[in-house]
């Protein structure tokens, strides 16, 4: 089951004020939460882990699942050994991250412990390190991935590097994570926030978009917000994603008849098998609706993310539903009835033949 997940800093931020965003993405049905363990210096220990832990065990109660990340240099300062993680679990953690790990072996050991304690593992880096991990005989129930997040502007992983190094993760079927960026939060683990995300190329999307883009890649599980406090707004959008099928903003033309509107929006679509460049074709509403009348009304030229339904003149094609995947020449025989939003357009390359898709008017 795919997930969504929040992150928060308790230096950043009052100790309510942080419960508060917990009891609302709970609300909203979040279930994770990224933090970090140690991430200010203006406190003693005991003064962070007492502040920490009651806010895990808000959290738990609240059925989220909280993941913090640790460096090696973490467990010398609180005098731990990988060999015993009973520590974590009494802070009432689910998991650790190591952004840096150890040797592979340490991982192996760690992963095997009585509790279902997951150990979760930087997958941005692009080595073979979880290979590595995995030869030791690490017990894969209680691994887990996560890419990275990064708070300066260009600086963002690309789309191929994130594909390739979340393959090697899941090839290995280890569950994975990232993260996607608030608009209106203001608050990371560092003084630097200009977005904070996986992928650089989605530091200025919508929240929405970002998270439909990671589930429709196939190789995310889990997408968490990186950066505190996301709107209350955010948080409902998000928890609004069909996160099995892909579900893409329409605008439709202003008379579009009923049966057409219907067709658009109520109607369960897939691609067929035999798939054609020019366009996705959804073709159960034309056995569906067989004799319905599909008369000629709307006949501009085609441009890519247009909605199309087959009227009347092309007969047995007589109410397909169809999108543009380029720009076309319109014979004068195919209704325009809508089109894909403008920051989705790029959705529709996830589409591949047998895809379930949805359509939705917003």
């Amino acid at each position: 089951m795919k997930t969504l997940g929040i992150s928060i800093y308790p230096g950043n931020g009052a100790l309510d004020e942080i419960k508060e965003y917990i009891n609302k993405a709970a609300k909203y049905g979040f279930k994770r939460i990224f933090t970090c363990l140690i991430s200010h210096e203006d406190k003693s220990i005991d003064e962070i882990i007492n502040e920490f832990k009651e806010i895990t065990y808000f959290a738990n109660k609240l059925d989220m699942m909280v993941i913090a990340d640790v460096e090696p240099q973490v467990f010398k300062k609180l005098g731990i050994t990988y060999k015993d993680l009973s520590f974590f679990k009494e802070i009432g953690l689910h998991g650790i991250r190591l952004d840096i790990g150890f040797t592979g072996l340490e991982e192996s050991i760690m992963s095997y412990n009585d509790n279902e304690f997951k150990i979760e593992f930087n997958m941005s880096n692009g080595t073979k390190f979880i290979d590595n991990i995995i030869s030791y005989k690490a017990n894969p129930e209680n691994l887990l991935g996560c890419h990275n997040f990064y708070p300066h502007r260009y600086t963002g992983l690309s789309y191929d590097h994130l594909i390739k190094c979340s393959k090697e993760f899941k090839n290995l079927g280890i569950r994975s994570a990232a993260f996607i960026n608030s608009n209106s939060a203001k608050f990371g683990p560092w003084p630097v926030s200009e977005g904070l995300c996986t992928l650089e190329s989605h530091r200025e999307l919508p929240i929405d978009i970002q998270c439909k883009h990671l589930f429709a890649t196939g190789l995310i599980d889990d997408v968490i917000i990186a950066n505190m406090f996301a709107s209350e707004e955010e948080l409902s959008s998000l928890s609004k994603i069909n996160k099995d099928i892909l579900e893409l903003k329409v605008n439709l033309v202003k008379d579009i008849p009923k049966l057409e509107k219907k067709i658009v929006l109520e109607e369960f679509h897939f691609n067929r098998g035999d798939v054609s460049e020019y366009m996705i074709r959804s073709t159960q509403s034309r056995v569906k609706y067989k004799g319905h009348n599909f008369p000629v009304f709307n006949t501009p030229e085609i441009k890519r993310g247009d909605i199309l339904i087959e009227s009347n003149l092309y007969s047995r094609y007589a109410g397909e539903l169809q999108i543009a995947l380029k720009d076309m020449d319109n014979s004068g025989k195919t209704n325009v009835v809508g089109k894909i939003d403008d920051n989705e357009l790029f959705l529709l390359d996830y589409l591949e033949p047998w895809s379930k898709f949805r359509l939705k008017e917003y």
